[in-house]
């Protein structure tokens, strides 16, 4: 009887499948075959795969599995935006949105926002995918499968269709995932596969302060996002648990560390929340990024039900952006996408385990 493990060929780089080519008696080249079919082409099963003899393949099938993610739902906001709820392999659920922004005042653009967890432990106060708890990481293969199989379908409406950047913003927290976040990055980046550039590539982190200063060594081409939300400890406390573990202090420490080693700018998120959206909270973000290298995306707050917070209005969000402007802090307001289609993470997971009990 055969025991030996099958790995995930989603998961593996094209050193890794020549190696496992070469332990079963096959050449190199079959490896960087390989690789070509499952990262840029996007197969879905072993039939799509043409120049590879039926002997040969029956080889590889015995110690590797292809296994795309199983599509449960699928929603097309009035603006472009798909979301995609995905079901794993073991009966567990993900979420990953694509986003088009192939617009007259946006650079063209299709970016994907990954889930690198099955649910968050962080629970964030606002956030709808913490409510159900976190379930456990995503491998690099599962990570990567959400952009291959988004890519093949996209591609039957056209056959150019591909991926130019990704955000680490799904369910989850990536840098409580580390290692198989980083091979996915690698995967997605090698020239042989997916080819996008790292710098096309954004890690979004509540705050893992340890981590960030990781990442500086281990990947400083790689984008940098931070949930900050707010520049004061308490309300931080209340919004985002792990500040609690990591304060404000050392989480901007780290961050600091991270743009001298790197030269690169963070992105620091903040939730606007109505109510909470204050002149005076305004002045004290602006008082904590001086002199960090930075940009500001304030992003209004998602309607979630069970959290209870709403929207400020216009009027107050740009009051808020202007009060950084004028302290010369970079700032945007976020382009939204997919309102319509319950788009935040986490919603349309939540509403499918509702409808299934």
């Amino acid at each position: 009887m055969n025991t030996m493990e099958r790995n995930d060929i989603r998961g593996l780089t094209e050193t890794e499948l020549i190696n496992v080519c070469q332990k079963i008696g096959l050449p190199k080249f079959r490896g960087r075959q390989l690789f070509q079919w499952i990262q840029q082409k996007a197969v879905q099963n072993w039939d799509e795969i043409k120049n590879i003899g039926k002997s040969d393949l029956e080889k590889i099938r015995e110690r590797l599995f292809l296994e795309p993610l199983d599509k449960l739902k699928e929603y097309v906001s009035k603006d472009g935006t798909r979301k995609f709820l995905f079901r794993l392999a073991d009966g567990q659920s993900i979420e990953c949105v694509l986003m088009d922004y192939d617009r007259k005042n946006s650079r063209n653009r299709r970016t994907v926002c990954v889930s690198t967890q099955v649910g968050c432990p962080i629970g964030c106060a606002f956030c709808a995918t913490g409510l159900g708890g976190w379930q456990r990481n995503l491998s690099a293969g599962e990570i990567v499968g959400q952009i291959l199989d988004i890519t093949h379908a996209m591609r039957r409406e056209d056959p150019e269709f591909q991926v130019t950047n990704i955000v680490f913003m799904g369910m989850g927290e990536p840098l409580l995932n580390y290692d198989e976040v980083l091979k996915s990055i690698g995967l997605l980046n090698q020239e042989a596969g997916q080819n996008i550039g790292m710098r096309r590539m954004t890690i979004s982190t509540s705050g893992v302060a340890p981590k960030i200063r990781q990442l500086a060594e281990d990947n400083p081409q790689v984008g940098l996002a931070v949930s900050l939300h707010s520049a004061d400890n308490s309300k931080r406390n209340d919004l985002i648990p792990i500040n609690r573990h990591y304060p404000l202090d050392e989480l901007m420490k780290a961050c600091q560390e991270y743009t001298e080693k790197t030269s690169r700018r963070i992105t620091f998120e903040v939730a606007l929340i109505a109510g909470q959206a204050t002149m005076e909270d305004a002045e004290q973000l602006s008082e904590l990024l001086q002199g960090q290298l930075a940009h500001v995306n304030l992003i209004p707050v998602n309607p979630v039900a069970e959290t209870g917070m709403a929207r400020p209005d216009i009027g107050e969000m740009k009051k808020f952006a202007q009060i950084l402007e004028r302290r010369g802090i970079p700032v945007s307001l976020r382009e939204e996408k997919g309102t319509d289609i319950n788009a935040a993470c986490g919603q349309l997971r939540r509403q499918w385990e509702s409808e299934e009990k």
